[in-house]
């Protein structure tokens, strides 16, 4: 458990965090957001003292962490951040390690653990354990960051936005994986994000906050229908509309981050993009007019697809696409009843605006806005 009691945070006459009380229980999910400067950051990094507190206290499982050894304690806290930091010079392994041999964990404990990990997350140990962060995409390495966290078996993890730099397809299956683990390891978890969507499906509890105060602390499902202030419900835009979803338009709800290749794009080309970004598939737009021609897989590629070829014949025309101005529910119906992975959302030009994922986000803003009915 961690609690918060008075807890004030200035720098020079500027408050940045101001009497801060707030209790995070053993296990729970908590997400700070809030506007830029709103004081979440220093929140969340006070609790491993990089950030030291000017008065108050916080208590982690009933101790004062002011009276306790600094780097005891750090080892005891998993911390990740958004620029990753792994160790160039050292190998996936090494990286896994770092804290569990400071621990003085043995080289077999230490390698079982690494294994283990790595197969949470689909990264095959022998595959991956003697690479270095070079070597991997950037949502593999983030997903390395995740892991050394973990891998000393910390009750508590710091999450900086650790997903902020990554392509939305990364980002969803990140948090897809996190939120797994969380619930297979019984983790305390506190997560800053400037991202609603995120908060909304990572979160036990999401503490909203302004110039240092926090203006609501409550389940997703309670700030979405409750929103206790006005800021609130303006940062949550569309989510906390009505419950029959009849607002909602596609715009509202599509990623507007995909990964785009002409027509004209050769196989290897377009290969080495969605390998970097993860991605099984990416959108195919005309090389002169922008226009949505359809979706190419990379399954497609792999079996029909020849180097030095343009992708043109490859491409499937048949994945749904909607208008930004299309109604969500219907989207979202036509989506549940297609085959495809997700939707492409065009603007009225017919260039490409986003797309409509089948991921578990998607289900659970649909379930938060339109109840269980339907699925």
């Amino acid at each position: 458990m961690i609690i918060y009691e008075n807890v004030t945070k200035k720098y020079n006459d500027v408050t940045v965090v101001d009497n801060l009380n707030l209790t995070i229980n053993e296990g729970e999910f908590v997400v700070f957001i809030g506007p830029s400067g709103c004081g979440k950051t220093t929140s969340l990094k006070m609790i491993n003292r990089l950030i030291k507190m000017n008065s108050g206290s916080i208590y982690l499982d009933g101790k004062n962490i002011n009276e306790m050894d600094a780097v005891e304690m750090r080892r005891n806290i998993g911390y990740v951040i958004q620029q990753i930091a792994l160790f160039p010079n050292m190998t996936i392994g090494e990286n896994i390690s770092v804290v569990p041999k400071l621990l003085k964990w043995s080289k077999e404990k230490r390698n079982r653990r690494a294994k283990e990990l790595l197969e949470m997350v689909g990264m095959p140990y022998r595959e991956n354990i003697n690479k270095y962060p070079n070597e991997l995409s950037g949502g593999q390495q983030q997903r390395i960051g995740v892991l050394r966290a973990l891998a000393a078996e910390p009750p508590v993890i710091l999450m900086d936005e650790p997903f902020g730099a990554l392509d939305p397809m990364t980002r969803e299956n990140l948090q897809d994986e996190l939120k797994v683990l969380q619930k297979k390891l019984k983790k305390t978890i506190i997560f800053v994000t400037h991202d609603m969507d995120e908060a909304v499906k990572l979160a036990d509890k999401i503490v909203f906050m302004k110039d240092g105060r926090i203006l609501q602390a409550a389940s997703p499902e309670e700030m979405l229908r409750n929103p206790a202030d006005p800021m609130i419900a303006n940062f949550m835009g569309k989510l906390s509309y009505t419950v029959s979803g009849d607002d909602l338009t596609c715009k509202d709800v599509m990623k507007r981050r995909v990964l785009t290749v002409s027509e004209e794009k050769k196989m290897l080309e377009s290969v080495e993009l969605m390998k970097q970004r993860e991605l099984d598939s990416a959108v195919v737009i005309g090389e002169e007019d922008n226009k949505y021609r359809g979706v190419v897989t990379i399954e497609k590629l792999a079996k029909e697809g020849k180097p030095g070829q343009s992708i043109k014949h490859l491409v499937d025309p048949k994945v749904p696409s909607v208008r930004t101005s299309t109604n969500a529910k219907e989207a979202f119906e036509l989506l549940i009843a297609s085959k495809y992975n997700y939707i492409v959302v065009l603007n009225r030009d017919s260039t490409v605006a986003g797309i409509i994922t089948r991921t578990s986000m998607t289900k659970a803003l649909a379930s938060v806005i339109w109840g269980g009915e339907e699925s």
